[in-house]
C-alpha cells in the first residue's frame, strides 16, 4: 500500500512567495498519504523562514540565486546539488519547471523525476514524466496537484494548507497586541508596477471603511520596499491603521492574516496566503489572469476592469492610458465589496 512506503522526495519550488504557497498542497497530500516519507524542499533562501520547522518537511535545501548566476559562487550551488545527490531521492518533483530547476532536478539524480510540461525554457526535457496543463485557464494549484496521480497519490482538499505557527502567533500578540479588534489586512505593494492598484485608492478605501459604524482597524502589510506606500495608506486614518510594511517576518505576516477578517490586496503573495487560510479576499487584478493565478477558490473576490489588452501578462504598460485596467477600479467599488463581505458575516 502507498501509505507504508518509505520514500525520500524532493520538491523543487524555490520562488516566489505566492508560487510556494500554491505548491504547498502537493506537500500536504504527499505526507498525508505517505506519512513515512521524508520530504525535502528546494527553496530560495529569502523564503526559507516560511517553511522552516514545518512538520511535514524533513529538511530544506537552499537555493541561492547568486550561487547559480555568478561563476564565483558556483561552489555554493554545487554544495546544494551534492547534498541532494547524497540524499538519494526516490522522487524528484519540479513545480518550477524553468531551465534552472529542471537542471537541478536532473542533477539531483533521483530514481524518478516528474515536473510540469511548461514550454517556456524546455525544462521538461529533464523529466521522466512531464504533466501538461489541462487547459490554458487551469489554476496553478490544480496543475501542481496533477503531478500526484502519476505517482499514485490521491488528490482531494482534506488537508491543512497553512497550519498555525504558534511561535509566530505569540510574537504577533507580544509585539503588537492586536487584541480582539476587527482587523482588515491591506497589501498595497506588488513586484510589478502593473499589478499595483494606486496607493491613493487604498487610502480612499480606508477612509470610507473607517467611517462605517463597524469599529474596524487596518494593518498594512508588505516588504521594506513598500514602506512609502504603507505610510500613504496609513495616513488616511492614523488612529485606525497599523503600518507594518517591512516590519514582519514571513511567519508573522501569515499569522497577521490569520487573525484578520479579510484582506484587500493586489495580485501578490499575501493574497495567496489569505486564500490558503480561507480568509475572504478582495483582490484588484490588472494584467494577470485570475483563472490561472487568482485567489484559489475565491475568484468571486477578484475585481478586474476589462480592456482589450487584459490580460496582457506584462510587467510594463503600453496602453494609451497607462494602468487604466487598475485605475478604473474605483475605491467605492472596493469599499462596497468589503462592506458586503463584512455585513454578510463571511469574515466573522
Amino acid at each position: 500500500m502507498i501509505g507504508h512506503q518509505h520514500l525520500r522526495i524532493f520538491i523543487l519550488k524555490p520562488s516566489s512567495l505566492g508560487d510556494v504557497i500554491q505548491a504547498l498542497p502537493v506537500l500536504r497530500l504527499l505526507k498525508l498519504h505517505l506519512p513515512e516519507s521524508e520530504v525535502y524542499w528546494w527553496i530560495d533562501t529569502s523564503l526559507a523562514p516560511l517553511l522552516e520547522g514545518d512538520s511535514d518537511l524533513a529538511g530544506l535545501i537552499h537555493f541561492d540565486r547568486a550561487g547559480w548566476s555568478s561563476p564565483r559562487r558556483w561552489g555554493d550551488a554545487w554544495r546544494s546539488v551534492r547534498r541532494a545527490r547524497t540524499l538519494a531521492f526516490d522522487w524528484v518533483i519540479d513545480l518550477q519547471s524553468l531551465l534552472r530547476s529542471g537542471a537541478m532536478a536532473w542533477l539531483a539524480n533521483g530514481a524518478r523525476t516528474i515536473g510540469l510540461d511548461d514550454p517556456r525554457e524546455g525544462a521538461c526535457g529533464f523529466y521522466d514524466v512531464a504533466v501538461p496543463r489541462p487547459s490554458y485557464h487551469t489554476h496553478a494549484v490544480d496543475w501542481y496537484l496533477n503531478v500526484l496521480p502519476p505517482l499514485g497519490v490521491p488528490v482531494h482538499q482534506k488537508f491543512a494548507w497553512l497550519p498555525p505557527q504558534p511561535r509566530a502567533a505569540e510574537e504577533v500578540q507580544t509585539r503588537w497586541a492586536p487584541g480582539a479588534a476587527r482587523w482588515i489586512a491591506l497589501h498595497p505593494g506588488a513586484r510589478w508596477e502593473t499589478k499595483r492598484w494606486p496607493a491613493e485608492s487604498f487610502a480612499k478605501t480606508v477612509s470610507h471603511l473607517a467611517a462605517l459604524s463597524l469599529d474596524l482597524r487596518f494593518v498594512v502589510l508588505g516588504a521594506g520596499a513598500d514602506q512609502a506606500l504603507g505610510r500613504m495608506v496609513a495616513a488616511a486614518a492614523p488612529d485606525r491603521c497599523l503600518n507594518l510594511t517591512g516590519c514582519t517576518t514571513l511567519p508573522q505576516m501569515v499569522e497577521w492574516i490569520r487573525l484578520c477578517e479579510l484582506i484587500v490586496t493586489n495580485d501578490t503573495g499575501p493574497m495567496h496566503v489569505a486564500a490558503a487560510l480561507g480568509k475572504p479576499v478582495v483582490a484588484m487584478f490588472g494584467p494577470t489572469e485570475p483563472r490561472r493565478t487568482g485567489p484559489y477558490g475565491q475568484l468571486e473576490g477578484v475585481l478586474q476592469h476589462q480592456l482589450p489588452c487584459v490580460p496582457c501578462l506584462k510587467d510594463t504598460c503600453r496602453w494609451a492610458q497607462p494602468f487604466e485596467c487598475l485605475r478604473a477600479i474605483t475605491p467605492e467599488r472596493v469599499s462596497s465589496q468589503v462592506e458586503r463581505l463584512i455585513l454578510a458575516g463571511r469574515g466573522l
